[in-house]
Formats: C-alpha cells, structure tokens, sequence
C-alpha cells in the first residue's frame, strides 16, 4: 500500500508545479488532516516531503531531555509566552524539534513541530541567499549600482531621486545595511498609512510606494560610509531580486532557493488571522500592547500583530513564514558543510559570513571567527532566532508571542536555550530528515 501511495505522490508531481502543494479548507489541527504533494529536490532528485509534516513532537519526547523540555517551559512561563518551537541539527542531522505551549490559546491548540510562524528578520537572510545565487548565475554583480539610468531598477516609476547620493547604491550596500537610510523618523515600512496620505495613493503603501518615498527624500548618510539597520534596503533588493530574474519574488525564492533546499512549506504572511496559512500559529502580543491603526487605512484600532503591520509588503525584509525545522534545512544548505549540498559556492558563503570591521555581514546579523552565525527576528507577537555554532549544533527558537524587550529579547532566548541545552549529556544519534523521503515508513496518505 505504501509503495503504491508512493506511486500516485510521485505522479502528482509532474501534474502540478512542484513548489505548489495544496490544502484542504479551513484549519488544520494535526497533519493527518493536510493535503501535501511531495516536491522534488532538483540537487539530488530525492522526492521529499516539508520536514515539518513528516515529524511530530511524538518523535523528541525523550527521556534523555525531560530537563531540556523543563527548562524551556520555564522560561516560557517567566516570560508569559504562549507557544514557541525549537528545532535542533548537528552536523546538518535533525536530531530534536519539538513545540512547546499553545499555538492558539482561544482554540486550544498544541504547539506542535507542524506549526509555522512569521520570522521577520530571519528573511533577510533567505533574500540576502537569492542575491548571491543571482551573482553567481552572473545575473548581477554585488558592485553593480540599484537606482539612477544605469541602475537595476532603472523603471520610470523609481527614477525621480532628489538626493544623487542615491545613484551611487550599490547591491553590497543594501546587503550590509549601508545604503545611506537612516530611521531617525520612523521605519518606512511600518508606516504604510502616513506614507500612502505623503504620496498621494489609496493605503496601505506597497513597496513600490515605500521606495518610491525614501527615494523623495534626502539620504542620511553617503552610501558605504556608515552601517545603519535597514529594512528599506531588503525591500529594494526584493524588486532587485523581481527585476533581475524575471520572476515575481515569492516564486524566484521559493522556487531556486527554498525548493533546491528541501523546504516546501515556507510562505509569504499575511496581515490578518483570518487570512493565515494553513497551520500558522496565531500571534500574542503583551498584555499592554497598544492598539495602533489599521494599516488599510480604516481608522479602526487594531493590535500590530493582526492588520496594524503591513506584512504582506515586507517581503523579503520580514515577510517569510517557516517552522524551525525547515528553517534549518534552509541552513543546511547554506553552511559550507558536506551532508547536505549547499545552494551557494564555498567562496559566497565565506564572503557572507566574513567579519569585517564597522560593517554587518551578508545576511546574517553577526558572526565571529570561531565560526558561529546568528540571525535574529522581531516582529509584534514574533520573537525568532536562528544560530549556527562553531560545535557543529545549529538550532531555532521561534516564539507565537512578543516581548516588551523588544529586539533584546534573543538575547534572553540565546541564554534560556544554552542553559537548557547544558542538561543533556548526549543528543540522539539520528536524523529526522530522513523522515522527509517519500518512500519513508512514515509517508502519511492523502485524505
């Protein structure tokens, strides 16, 4: 029966676009209730299933880290979390995922590893990974300039620049956050309402406008002469990305880089809980939270979380949705190590992790010289981090619900996990990525 569910899985595939899969109605409580299509790895053309639908908490509830899963909870409660996950690799081997609380707490809802979260900044370095890629097809050159006559984005729409600093961006500066923005009054793009009443179009202002906006404007500094964090510029480089390929910038990623990865479950968000992704948890902020307006112009009061923030135009600065343990197949692929293949050449991945003075690296939002890589996420009801070790371990937190910290809180994160993982003396041997074949025994069938 299996080898013939196995069959029927395979030919779907050819009958559908392999990066599409599809879901029945309404919310899906367990992953027996989901309908997936197996995708094929175009690197080693093994079909796979998501990671995250292939494994449950079932599989990490271990003797061996019951003062791990304590530990974790603990924390959790001090700081009033409703539901995290965590996933864990050595060697690029998943050896642990495991979800913690309650994905939505009005249902009653497990946290559970099939669960998918909005990672905010994490993205940057899944758009950061398609830049590169780009490079090394010889598509763009990270030298090569974004605005002005001769610039990748040379549309019309985008050619009417007040300050000429802008002209000299280049693709580098917009990756190390050095091209010259500075938010001094306020993140373009967490005003979607004011930006749209200063350029004269209906709200929310889409990224186009957001560009267009910061283009209007004099920069804060000379491109290249300082570091200044920039979600604006993982924007631009998200149209650098739709101009460059020719494809819309979900599709290029997902298709080039998520899919030759193994990640198959990995989205773009949406605003709204009542537009969420099939399994996507739903977000907390604190009990304090403001309420702010709605970002489609409304005038209603919303909390950030569900339709103050305008994450469906975030793209490739904050708008990806993943589980942890897709999260780290993706990182899998890009960290120099054998077991898995990598998406980029050994050279792009050092010049990306590469620590220079006075600058951020590519991507990532710190590395040393011992070889650890961290890449941090903050969103209203989001908390996320991702940190590869020098040791070989690589692991992700991510969280249903935010901090009054702020973007502080990873710091905590980074501790509580560390802390949690000095109890267990030794990991299991195994790899839960195997589970991901679709010959695997544990191939669930198609309702």
């Amino acid at each position: 029966m299996k080898y013939i569910i196995g069959i029927i899985l395979a030919g779907l595939v050819f009958m559908l676009e392999p990066w599409k899969w599809v879901f029945p109605d309404g919310y899906a409580e367990n992953q027996q209730d989901t309908l997936f299509i197996p995708s094929i790895n175009p690197l080693d053309d093994i079909k796979l299933l998501p990671a995250n639908q292939v494994i449950t908490n079932k599989d990490s509830e271990l003797e061996l880290t019951r003062q791990f899963d304590g530990l974790i909870e603990r924390f959790m409660h001090k700081w009033d979390i409703k539901g995290a996950s965590f996933a864990l690799m050595k060697d690029n081997h998943l050896i642990y995922s495991k979800g913690y609380g309650l994905a939505d707490v009005e249902a009653n809802i497990p946290m559970d590893v099939l669960h998918v979260f909005r990672i905010a900044s994490v993205s940057k370095l899944i758009t950061a990974v398609g830049i590169m890629k780009l490079q090394e097809e010889g598509k763009l050159l990270l030298t090569d300039f974004v605005f002005g006559e001769e610039g990748i984005l040379n549309d019309s729409i985008f050619l009417k620049i007040r300050d000429k600093r802008s002209k000299k961006i280049t693709v580098e500066h917009l990756l190390r956050h050095q091209g010259g923005y500075s938010i001094n009054y306020g993140d373009p793009m967490f005003y979607p309402v004011d930006i749209a009443r200063k350029m004269n179009v209906p709200p929310p202002a889409d990224l186009n406008t957001m560009i267009r906006f910061v283009l209007s404007k004099r920069l804060g500094y000379t491109p290249g002469n300082a570091t200044a964090y920039s979600n604006i510029g993982y924007g631009i480089l998200s149209k650098v990305i739709e101009k460059v390929s020719g494809e819309d910038y979900e599709t290029y990623i997902r298709k080039h880089i998520l899919l030759p990865a193994g990640c198959f479950d990995m989205h773009l968000g949406k605003n709204l809980y009542e537009d969420k992704l099939p399994n996507e948890v739903k977000y907390y902020e604190v009990d304090n939270a403001e309420l702010i307006p709605a970002c489609d112009g409304s005038g209603q009061l919303v909390p950030r979380s569900n339709g103050g923030n305008n994450i469906e135009d975030l793209y490739g600065a904050g708008g990806w949705v993943a589980s942890p343990s897709e999260l780290l197949r993706f990182l899998a692929a890009i960290d120099n190590q054998p077991e898995i293949p990598d998406l980029l050449t050994s050279a792009s991945i050092e010049y990306m992790t590469r620590k220079i003075p006075h600058t951020l690296p590519i991507g990532w939002i710190r590395t040393n010289s011992k070889g650890d890589w961290i890449r941090t996420g903050t969103l209203a009801g989001t908390s996320a981090l991702m940190k590869r070790q020098a040791d070989g371990y690589s692991w992700v937190f991510l969280t249903n619900t935010s901090s009054w910290k702020g973007a502080c809180f990873h710091d905590y994160i980074n501790a509580a996990v560390n802390r949690a993982m000095a109890t267990v003396t030794e990991w299991p041997q195994r790899d839960l990525f195997e589970m991901q074949n679709v010959n695997n025994e544990k191939l669930l069938v198609v309702r």
